[in-house]
């Protein structure tokens, strides 16, 4: 295959559709979400034994646990990936809306227009669930997207992208307005990332490394995000049934993911009280301590934390744990070390928690909240484009108002400028 050729045309193609697909009314767009949603569900057989597949060669290549999690799609997976397509189905069409509206004092009015970004290169590795996301959100938002999977879930991806193009074509949208890369060839994300006559913003799903590369390659507006070092801080009015809650989901619920908690910092008025018996449920679920000095004497089984593990995000049953002087040392601490995803404080203090929301800047800041709840949707997206650390244009999770940009509007009736 001539990489180039095939992108370029893709590309083409692509352009070609962002136009059919942005002057699509929502009811066409709901249409072609619910008729995806209804082709997956009929594939379903089919749609799990091509991951299967992925996951048999997943294992023969090395894959390690955590990969092989997110590679995984069985039955509940795919009720949730109907389940998320009729949600945005639902969702309010950003797309058109007008917003802040006033007079001038010449007499126009002005205010400001939802438009979609035009075409959405996204690039992500082993979920094959963001393929359908991916897909749904810029459907719904009135853009065209080139979809690049990883090459360990080819044959997932390709049998939901058949269900996309089912879907489009019933409800009379272009196939081509969302596209699938059918190769596994590397070069083919070293061409959608330098494509500007064809792409207008790329979104990287994936290890650091593959971001870092995007970002530092592409010729194309990037919205990103590095890493997931996501941060839980016990403090010393924190509710104690509350605090080890929090602590063992925001770690434990799931390990692979960029909204877990990889650092639990710990007021020291509080650490002799909590931090054995969270300790003990971290390792009943068989996740490895990694402490300060302090912490390795109040967790026997804690290992001496290195300087490199607060700036890491392990993806795996690890956790560093620090004991810290107070809010200020933990928000330091957060500082330095935080990826900017996630944040959370455990306490019963309004004044420190507003302290805290106001201080801590990263793109999802909460307060006796698991860090696991920062994603699309459990914020009420429906899904989500990836979760962007970036500080311009779109921040924490991506949905569909993320996908759009504003274009000034002016009414008038005749007037002129004097």
């Amino acid at each position: 295959m001539d990489v180039r050729h095939y992108m370029q045309q893709l590309g083409q193609q692509a352009r070609e559709a962002s136009r059919a697909i942005a002057a699509a009314d929502s009811g066409v767009k709901n249409r072609a979400l619910l008729a995806i949603a209804e082709a997956v569900d009929a594939a379903r057989s089919e749609i799990i034994a091509a991951n299967e597949q992925d996951l048999a060669a997943g294992r023969a290549n090395g894959l390690d646990a955590a990969l092989l999690d997110r590679l995984a799609l069985n039955s509940a997976g795919v009720d949730g990936v109907i389940e998320g397509l009729r949600q945005v189905a639902a969702l309010p069409d950003p797309v058109g809306a007008i917003s802040d509206l006033n007079y001038r004092p010449s007499g126009i009015q002005v205010g400001k227009m939802r438009v979609p970004l035009g075409v959405i290169g996204i690039i992500y590795e082993s979920r094959p669930n963001v393929t359908v996301e991916a897909a749904s959100l810029c459907l719904k938002s009135g853009n065209a997207a080139i979809l690049r999977g990883g090459s360990e879930a080819i044959n997932s991806n390709q049998a939901l992208a058949a269900c996309i193009r089912t879907g489009l074509a019933a409800a009379g949208l272009p196939m081509t307005t969302v596209q699938v890369l059918e190769t596994t060839d590397r070069a083919a994300v070293g061409e959608l990332i330098t494509m500007p006559d064809y792409v207008d913003v790329i979104v990287p799903r994936g290890g650091k490394g593959l971001i870092e590369r995007i970002s530092r390659d592409a010729s194309v507006t990037v919205i990103k995000h590095l890493d997931g070092i996501c941060h839980v801080y016990i403090d010393d009015h924190a509710d104690a049934d509350k605090a080890l809650a929090i602590a063992v989901n925001a770690k434990t619920q799931r390990y692979g993911t960029c909204n877990t908690m990889e650092t639990l910092l710990i007021a020291e008025r509080r650490a002799a009280e909590l931090l054995p018996p969270i300790g003990e449920q971290m390792s009943a679920a068989g996740v490895e301590l990694r402490g300060c000095a302090r912490s390795c004497e109040l967790l026997p089984q804690a290992v001496a934390a290195t300087e490199e593990d607060w700036a890491t995000e392990y993806l795996a049953p690890v956790l560093s744990v620090k004991v810290v002087a107070d809010i200020d040392a933990a928000m330091d601490h957060i500082r330095q070390y935080s990826s900017g995803h996630t944040e959370s404080i455990v306490t019963e203090n309004y004044t420190l928690a507003r302290r805290f929301l106001r201080e801590v800047d990263s793109s999802s800041v909460m307060i006796n909240a698991s860090t696991r709840f920062a994603d699309g949707f459990e914020y009420g997206l429906g899904a989500e484009i990836g979760i962007s650390t970036d500080k311009i244009h779109a921040r924490g999770p991506v949905g569909l108002e993320g996908l759009t940009s504003q274009k000034w509007v002016v009414f008038g009736d005749g007037h002129i400028r004097g």
